[in-house]
């Protein structure tokens, strides 16, 4: 009796026995930590000879530059790839998709939605919109898709009415829609049901999770909390200086400062020699306040400023987090200096307050008060000013107005100090 072992091999290789599957999930803003967890999990599965990698997308977008460098990862790996759209993909997660070899979505799905908005909520200039229109075409070709579609998810120009989408309004493709024009395989309720669709249902599933220092490197790469933590430091360290000791406005500063430069070196932005200069920074800063000059701090600033340009690839937004910054320290600066005066904090250290009032007894010169009434004669011209003398002393007078000769007789009418004004008799 003969058993044959091929229906098992068969039955085996279209359920995917033996076979290995990373899920990495894409959620959340599309910014420079989601492309650090991306590398991360990518280059796990590479090393774990994956046969096949799903990533369930759910995202609003982000930002064009981490998206640019998520999609160069996607393309270069070797491992199917398939997108699952569980709620959304729009903007730069549209564009993610298109760069997968694969892609599928819940019933409730949408894609799409991809024209490029600056950071206030403007439309992007011409040339912009054109990379990325270029962009979204060249992600749709690499997988054999049509690209006319990706084209009219940036380019509002395109006039697509069947799909929701007229002239004046970016596509965005439901389920269904997805589907008939070819950029969605199929429609599946849950990820059990596309491990069927891909043959991977007995498959080995490892799901990709951030760790905490990677979820946290994602919150403080935002674009939207970058210029806030920048603000915190430079307010809360100028707010320090006019606070007696160091306090919660000193640390509150400090560490917006260290929470920006963690999350940049979490996420691959910072390396140690923007720390470093950053530390360097902060010693110039500090030697300043012993030694005179003044250009040793202004290179500790410009080493602080450096540090945080070496922690970007996106130079227009932090240009724009550090004005936002400056802008609201010098605000701030102004009141407490209104308000405080260098009364208080650090400045009543390094600020003379000692003065020689008259109240405790100072004066600049006497006021002779005596003097008045007192007559006596010029002993030479007064031009107005001159001298007399009076009693046997001799006086610097000026005076009333107008010329006076010699050996006139002259009056004191009024002192002020150590001015003395006479009238001619």
């Amino acid at each position: 009796m003969f058993i044959s072992i091929q229906p098992t091999l068969v039955e085996a290789e279209s359920t995917g026995e033996g076979k290995l599957v990373y899920v990495i999930p894409i959620e959340k803003t599309v910014e420079r930590g989601l492309e650090a967890f991306l590398k991360r999990t990518t280059q796990e599965a590479t090393e774990a000879n994956a046969d096949h990698i799903i990533f369930e997308i759910n995202t609003p977008g982000g930002r064009v530059d981490a998206a640019a460098n998520i999609a160069e990862i996607l393309q270069d790996l070797d491992i199917p790839t398939t997108s699952f759209i569980t709620v959304e993909a729009l903007s730069a997660g549209s564009y993610l998709a298109l760069n997968t070899d694969h892609i599928y979505m819940k019933p409730q799905a949408t894609m799409g939605a991809s024209g490029v908005i600056n950071s206030d909520g403007t439309a992007a200039d011409k040339k912009a919109q054109s990379a990325w229109v270029a962009a979204m075409r060249g992600a749709a070709t690499s997988k054999g898709r049509d690209p006319i579609y990706a084209e009219a998810m940036a380019n509002a120009d395109y006039d697509l009415p069947k799909y929701g989408a007229p002239k004046g309004e970016y596509l965005t493709l439901d389920a269904s829609s997805a589907v008939e024009v070819g950029y969605s395989e199929s429609t599946v309720e849950h990820r059990t049901a596309l491990l069927n669709k891909l043959n991977l249902n007995h498959a080995s599933i490892i799901e990709m999770k951030p760790t905490l220092a990677e979820e946290v490197a994602r919150f403080l790469t935002n674009p939207v909390v970058v210029p806030i933590l920048l603000s915190l430091a430079s307010i809360g360290l100028i707010v320090e200086l006019y606070s007696p000791g160091f306090g919660i406005p000193g640390s509150v500063g400090l560490l917006s400062l260290v929470l920006f430069f963690y999350g940049h070196v979490v996420a691959g932005l910072a390396g140690y020699e923007a720390i470093i200069l950053l530390v360097l920074g902060i010693v110039f800063i500090v030697l300043e306040l012993f030694l005179p000059g003044g250009i040793i701090g202004f290179l500790g600033i410009g080493a602080i400023v450096g540090a945080l340009f070496m922690s970007t690839n996106n130079i227009g937004h932090m240009t724009m987090s550090i004005g936002i910054a400056v802008l609201l320290s010098i605000i701030v600066s102004v009141v407490l200096f209104k308000t405080m005066g260098f009364e208080k904090g650090f400045f009543r250290h390094i600020v003379l307050k000692d003065a020689t009032t008259t109240e405790e007894g100072y004066v600049s010169s006497v006021n002779r008060l005596e003097l008045i009434g007192l007559e006596g004669k010029s002993v030479t011209p007064l031009r107005p000013s001159g001298t007399g003398v009076f009693d046997g002393e001799r006086l610097d007078v000026i005076s009333e107005g107008g010329f006076i000769p010699t050996n006139s007789d002259i009056k004191v009418i009024k002192t002020e100090g150590s001015r003395i004004v006479v009238r001619e008799i």
